[in-house]
C-alpha cells in the first residue's frame, strides 16, 4: 500500500535549470571565469550546490576549499533573490499532487538543494501546505544518495519505507530510493537520460506526471 510520494525537486517537480544556471553564471562572470552553457550545466545539478560550484570551475580551483565556499556564499546571496525568476512546476505537477491527495497519499520534497534555498523556492511555485515535510541540504545530514534525508521525511509523515514511492530525474534519485527502501521511480521530463534511470534501479519510468497516479493506483489495488 503508498501512503506517501517523495520528491526531488529539481528536474522533478519544478524547472529550476534557468535560474540556477543564470545564478551560477553571475558568479562566475564575477570571478572571471567562464560561464557554462545549458547543454553543458544541466549535468552539474543534483549533488548539491556545492557540487554544482565545483563543477562550473577551472580544474585548478576546485578543489580550493576556501575559494569554493566564497562563490557558494555568493551564489546564494544572488539566487536567493533569482530562484523563482524563471522556475516553474511543471506541466501536469499540481494536478498529480491534487491526485495523490483524493487517493489520500500524502506528499513531501527531499532534495539536495540547500534547506535555506529550499524554503525560499517552494513557496514561491506551491501553495502552503502542500507538503507534509520540505526537506533539503543541511549541515550534519548526508546527502542523497544516502538515506537520511528520506527517512527524516518519513519519520514526519509517519509512514514506512515500504509504503512510498521515490520519485526523482536522475540516477541519485533511483539509488535514494533503493537506499532507503522505497520504490526507485524515474521521471524521463528532467535533467538526466532514461538509460540512466534504468541503470540505477529504477523500478518504474513515467514520461508524464499522471503516469505516476496510475503507479500508485496500480499498486494500491493489487
Amino acid at each position: 500500500m503508498i501512503r506517501a510520494v517523495l520528491f526531488d525537486l529539481d528536474g522533478t517537480l519544478v524547472d529550476t535549470l534557468t535560474d540556477l544556471n543564470d545564478a551560477v553564471n553571475y558568479v562566475l562572470k564575477k570571478y572571471s571565469h567562464k560561464t557554462v552553457e545549458a547543454k553543458d550545466f544541466y549535468k552539474m545539478v543534483g549533488r548539491g550546490n556545492e557540487h554544482m560550484i565545483r563543477s562550473a570551475l577551472p580544474e585548478e580551483k576546485k578543489n580550493d576549499k576556501n575559494y569554493v565556499a566564497e562563490l557558494l556564499n555568493e551564489f546564494f546571496a544572488y539566487y536567493k533573490e533569482h530562484c523563482a525568476d524563471k522556475s516553474r512546476a511543471y506541466e501536469g505537477i499540481n494536478e498529480l499532487i491534487e491526485g495523490l491527495k483524493k487517493e489520500e497519499v500524502s506528499v513531501a520534497i527531499v532534495t539536495n538543494k540547500a534547506q535555506i534555498m529550499t524554503d525560499v523556492i517552494v513557496p514561491q511555485i506551491f501553495k502552503e501546505g502542500t507538503f507534509w515535510a520540505v526537506i533539503g541540504q543541511r549541515d550534519g545530514v548526508p546527502k542523497k544518495p544516502e538515506p537520511h534525508m528520506p527517512f527524516l521525511a518519513m519519520s514526519e509523515m509517519d509512514v514506512n519505507p515500504d509504503e512510498c514511492l521515490f520519485v526523482g530525474d536522475s540516477g541519485v534519485d533511483m539509488e535514494t530510493g533503493k537506499n532507503c527502501g522505497n520504490i526507485p521511480v524515474g521521471v524521463t521530463w528532467g535533467y538526466r537520460e532514461r538509460e540512466e534511470l534504468i541503470n540505477k534501479g529504477a523500478r518504474f519510468i513515467a514520461d508524464n506526471p499522471c503516469e505516476i497516479l496510475d503507479i500508485v493506483r496500480n499498486i494500491n489495488q493489487c
